[in-house]
């Protein structure tokens, strides 16, 4: 016999029982919001209210709002902190709309709880980035949580769309030197967020004036940054070409034209801010950039190789 209730039978009944528009709509307000975190986390840093809440989880001690004393820097900081509620509102609103759909489809299911689950997670880390003085290694851990977080919303996005298209898969995996590139673009474009965190933990936007730096020389931790990146491009170049040539790709141009569009915009405004002497708009847009890299290489890898349950 269900323990059921009527008004609860009469609740769920009204939630989506196939994935509709409002559920994809929702995938991609989970992507949007989880780059728009690391944009704005990203401008916290820049204007230097990294520590602009001195404490966590209170903003200061005593009190969990900014207090006048903190200035503008405790506004922005509180700010970025209130944000993480909005990520998990959405995401709660995510899980509630496919709440019918969790037993048949199970993988948008799981992705959903993770990105709930892991913004409790990214608070913590924040909190250690607080309570370490910005740490620029917590800080990188800080951002590469979310960049994962960014490609867990792409799949999702992927997953959704097809499903809301009536499709029941991203189609047939592509063959072996197709997939092969993919998980070269995959594997380079991770390895360019990572050493670019060692750069930026180099570089003079501490996000602090007394935050610790890392103490490599900035040169050569940029030229190391960018060997990756060189990779990355031959490799999405070929897949290009190979899909343009051959008519069983086609499915594959738009995924790496949006690919090499993303690469290109991240080479130029990298170049132009190292030698323009890291200008703070310029950097919060290579932040944008690093964001958008990390779904577009999602994308390609996941419509590339099939591997990622759908």
């Amino acid at each position: 016999m269900s323990t059921t209730s009527p008004a609860a039978n009469r609740w769920t009944d009204k939630l989506p029982a196939t994935v509709n528009t409002t559920v994809h709509r929702l995938a991609i307000a989970s992507l949007a919001s989880q780059i728009g975190i690391i944009v704005t986390g990203g401008a916290v840093r820049l204007t230097k209210s990294g520590l602009g809440c001195s404490q966590w989880p209170n903003c200061v001690p005593g009190s969990m709002t900014p207090v006048a004393e903190m200035g503008i820097h405790g506004l922005i900081e509180f700010g970025n902190r209130l944000l993480t509620f909005i990520l998990a509102a959405i995401a709660v609103a995510m899980i509630v709309s496919i709440w019918r759909l969790r037993t048949t489809h199970r993988t948008i299911y799981r992705l959903s709880i993770a990105l709930l689950a892991v913004i409790p997670a990214q608070a913590v880390i924040g909190g250690i980035t607080v309570w370490s003085n910005l740490n620029p290694w917590v800080v990188s851990l800080h951002f590469l949580v979310s960049a994962a977080l960014v490609m867990a919303a792409t799949l999702l996005v992927n997953r959704t769309g097809a499903l809301r298209r009536g499709e029941s898969s991203l189609g047939t995996p592509a063959g072996s030197t197709q997939r092969f590139l993919a998980w070269t673009i995959f594997a380079t474009s991770a390895l360019a967020l990572v050493l670019g965190t060692i750069v930026t933990g180099t570089g003079p936007h501490a996000g602090d004036a007394d935050a610790p730096r890392h103490m490599f020389d900035p040169y050569i931790v940029t030229r190391i940054h960018v060997v990756p990146v060189y990779l990355l491009v031959a490799a999405t170049v070929v897949a290009l070409v190979l899909a343009f040539r051959r008519a069983s790709d086609a499915k594959l141009r738009n995924p790496l034209l949006l690919m090499v569009g993303v690469v290109l915009l991240q080479g130029v405004i990298g170049y132009v801010q190292h030698f323009t002497g890291l200008p703070i708009l310029l950097v919060l847009a290579h932040m944008l950039g690093a964001s958008l890299l990390a779904a577009a290489a999602a994308n390609a890898w996941d419509r590339t190789t099939g591997k990622f349950p759908f």
